[in-house]
């Protein structure tokens, strides 16, 4: 049926230019779709922890409603709640003009690269990389400089790498520890080599993404207090979405320099204005109230990883290396390509094995392109034990049913 009124002509910005709908919500959305049309379809595809939000955090939120705190928030975030984030900021003390909260820490990022960048400037990004990254910047004006760290890198970029990709319009290094999609993490001996290599450009910000702090299992430090000396330009980028169980409250945070956070919240005032009041009640008392699920969870996390990563390595022609933290695997897939399908499809790359997986064998993951790492795929173990076992299943399943293409 047409949609009335349809404007004929349209004709989107320039800045959208080779822009989309995330891959990630692309296949999401397709597994739904498949879903409602009575498929019988495992989505191991997005980065949403299955547990609840822990009961006291809802309580808080039903309070401050009851409280009548309903009203426009401060731009910046509530008081108390930027008080509580500079209370509990990694390194150098906080003050609270430090903090500013979003509306999910993906606002975070893309206020502070329209706070900073100008047209022509550069931000290098190593990949594999969380998808939005490389998109916000190119609708920021900016231009991304991608640095390739595969598994022989432990997908990880050295100090000399990121140093060969440094000029003169190089505004912004983005870093993501524990990282999504690898599950990498930086030890503070590898900070310290990026610190004192940065130590000698002193033109280029660090943007340290730590959204999954809370669920790293080596030991975790911020690139914050393992560089006290950046602390100046340096923005920490964080939030209760992962850890506490809160993606859809939408609660994120940034830490950094006054300057910085006061042009962060000059963009924030003109989009969203300040976070929702009732969220932002919930993820103080998330900060300040009971800890303890967050070792329950870590630990289920690992649980999860474990069995993961074991089923995968068993599969012939995947490579799966051990994810440090978040909740992803990102095992290589590069043995299994160029493999025919039972239908006769050659599947030459990793988006056509993941396709072939959801249709086939009804089990969705994200293709390593969507990373900027081709030749891998995401799984998100971030779900239920038998959602994993039956996803794992199919996944062995269908890889085994596949013929050498020369055949």
């Amino acid at each position: 049926m047409p949609i009335a009124h349809e404007t004929a002509g349209f004709t989107p910005a320039s800045r959208l230019a080779g822009l989309a709908l995330s891959e990630i919500v692309q296949i999401s959305e397709a597994a739904a779709a498949l879903k409602r049309a009575g498929r019988d379809v495992v989505s191991l595809a997005t980065g949403e922890p299955d547990f609840p939000t822990p009961a006291h955090v809802i309580e808080a939120a039903h309070q401050a409603a009851l409280a009548g705190q309903t009203k426009y928030p401060p731009t910046a975030g509530l008081p108390a709640l930027r008080d509580a984030i500079a209370a509990r900021a990694p390194g150098p003390d906080c003050a609270a003009a430090q903090v500013v909260v979003s509306t999910g820490a993906k606002q975070v990022i893309a206020s502070a690269l329209l706070a900073t960048l100008d047209p022509g400037d550069e931000v290098i990004i190593p990949t594999p990389y969380w998808t939005s990254y490389s998109d916000i910047v190119a609708m920021a004006g900016g231009t991304a400089r991608l640095i390739p760290c595969g598994i022989e890198a432990g997908f990880k970029p050295s100090p000399a790498q990121i140093e060969a990709l440094i000029t003169p319009r190089t505004r912004w290094l983005m870093l993501n520890s524990p990282s999504n999609p690898s599950g990498a993490v930086f030890s503070r001996a590898e900070l310290r080599a990026l610190a004192e290599m940065l130590a000698r450009h002193p033109q280029v910000w660090v943007m340290s993404d730590e959204i999954y702090d809370q669920l790293a299992f080596v030991p975790f430090a911020s690139f914050r207090s393992v560089a006290p000396e950046l602390a100046g330009r340096m923005l920490v980028v964080n939030g209760v979405s992962k850890a506490h169980s809160m993606t859809g409250w939408r609660i994120g945070w940034g830490i950094g320099p006054a300057a910085l956070i006061g042009a962060m919240i000059t963009v924030q005032g003109q989009i969203t204005s300040g976070a929702c009041t009732i969220a932002q009640a919930a993820a103080l008392t998330a900060l300040t109230g009971p800890q303890q699920h967050l070792d329950e969870r870590r630990a289920a996390m690992q649980a999860r990883r474990d069995r993961v990563v074991a089923a995968l390595s068993a599969i012939d022609g995947l490579d799966c290396p051990i994810p440090e933290g978040a909740f992803y695997a990102f095992p290589s897939c590069r043995g299994v390509l160029d493999r025919q399908a039972p239908a006769g499809e050659v599947l030459g790359d990793d988006a056509a094995l993941c396709q072939y997986l959801l249709q086939d064998h009804g089990v969705a993951l994200v293709p390593g392109r969507a990373f900027g790492m081709p030749g891998h795929f995401r799984l998100s173990f971030a779900y239920s034990d038998s959602e994993l076992d039956t996803g794992l299943a199919r996944i062995a399943e269908g890889i085994a049913a596949l013929q050498d293409g020369a055949s």
